[in-house]
């Protein structure tokens, strides 16, 4: 049975949850509803009662299911990559690539993303704000991820890049493997973790091989 919307129950009084640990438990609740009924199912009302709250402190959180969504995509995209520390943002730009574009390895047994991947390509044509949140949280933002660290090497002179909007998505989509592949063929965990670490590699040796404009050839 659920507890009461916003609070936890413990020793003594219920304690009123903040706003972090009230959106990760709807976001949560939200997650395990399109894991089990797909986007389709994954209706405010639904969530709400999966998270164990009202649907009008649902809407206090989130202003609507768009905003959920965009919220949902974003921390997938946080599972799925490492945000450089202060230390690795002095290491080479492959390193930096290597890093950035690794998610943590027990992520990669990770079911959410294919459910989210069949549920925006069912529901694109029908919702077209869900395909736009999809790309907008997800693929965008990590091109620009990559491009902030593209832009840092040139300023550095690390590399020669005139169009580094393009070579991070070049980039992005070099490290991952066809979609189509990844919605319908399974892989056992380790297997993917290895073929997604040799590609990355590959990847970075050839991106950073063929994208530097500078020229080499003198001297």
């Amino acid at each position: 049975m659920s507890s009461c919307p916003g609070t936890q129950r413990g020793r003594g009084r219920p304690r009123q949850l903040d706003p972090a640990e009230r959106e990760s438990i709807i976001i949560d609740a939200a997650e395990r509803i399109v894991l089990a009924q797909g986007l389709a199912g994954a209706s405010m009302e639904v969530i709400a009662q999966e998270a164990g709250m009202s649907k009008r402190t649902l809407y206090d959180v989130f202003e609507s299911r768009s905003a959920l969504f965009s919220s949902m995509i974003r921390r997938m995209r946080n599972r799925m990559t490492r945000p450089l520390t202060p230390e690795e943002r002095d290491e080479p730009l492959a390193e930096r690539l290597r890093i950035l574009l690794s998610p943590p390895d027990e992520k990669f047994s990770d079911l959410l993303p294919l459910a989210i991947l069949r549920a925006v390509i069912t529901e694109a044509e029908r919702q077209p704000e869900v395909a736009h949140e999809f790309l907008q949280e997800g693929p965008y933002a990590l091109y620009d991820m990559v491009r902030h660290e593209l832009d840092r090497s040139v300023a550095r002179g690390e590399v020669r890049i005139s169009d580094t909007k393009a070579a991070a998505r070049l980039m992005a989509d070099m490290a991952h493997q066809s979609v189509f592949e990844h919605l319908v063929v399974f892989k056992p965990h380790f297997q993917r973790k290895q073929e997604y670490d040799q590609r990355l590699a590959l990847a970075i040796r050839v991106f950073l091989g063929g994208i530097d404009e500078r020229d080499t050839s003198a001297g």
